[in-house]
């Protein structure tokens, strides 16, 4: 009887580890088709990941180009609006010039009292000298000094 129950139990025992190694083999084989399965994942988002960072990377350069054309044309609009202004106020310093000092002064007495004694003084110093000196006659001594003390000192900036 010793002898079947030792055959039983050698019988147990040995079912059992290979019931258990069975087990085994077959967790690995889940393992390992879980494991491929993370790399094609993992590799289908990093495709993704690169196409998308080309496609940011194109759109920033499309921007780039964009913003260097804005600033070429921003430029190229500064220098028109620089020869406008500068036309229109050559034009206005030939009209102050042929218009009489005393309606002159009236205009630019009023564009000092609105604030714009910077704009009436870009004017005067491109005027003729003998038309600036009748114009000063006929406006306030307040602003004739303002501008001649402005004309001064533009004077004393230019001869440095």
């Amino acid at each position: 009887m010793k002898v079947v129950l030792i055959l039983i139990l050698n019988f147990l025992i040995l079912h059992a580890v290979v019931y258990k190694e069975g087990d085994i083999i077959r967790q690995k084989q889940e393992l390992k088709k879980l494991k491929k399965e993370l790399d094609e994942f993992y590799q289908l988002k990093e495709r993704e990941y690169k196409q998308q960072k080309q496609q940011i990377q194109k759109l920033l350069n499309e921007i780039k180009k964009e913003k260097e054309e804005i600033l070429k044309i921003k430029k190229e609009n500064e220098k028109l609006l620089k020869e406008i202004q500068g036309t229109i106020t050559s034009k206005a310093i030939q009209i102050y010039n042929k218009t009489k000092p005393k309606i002159t002064a009236k205009i630019f007495a009023q564009m000092i009292k609105d604030g714009k004694i910077d704009e009436v003084f870009d004017i005067i110093i491109k005027m003729k000298t003998n038309q600036i000196t009748k114009l000063l006659k006929f406006l306030t001594p307040k602003d004739s000094s303002l501008l001649t003390d402005m004309l001064q000192q533009y004077k004393q900036h230019k001869g440095e």
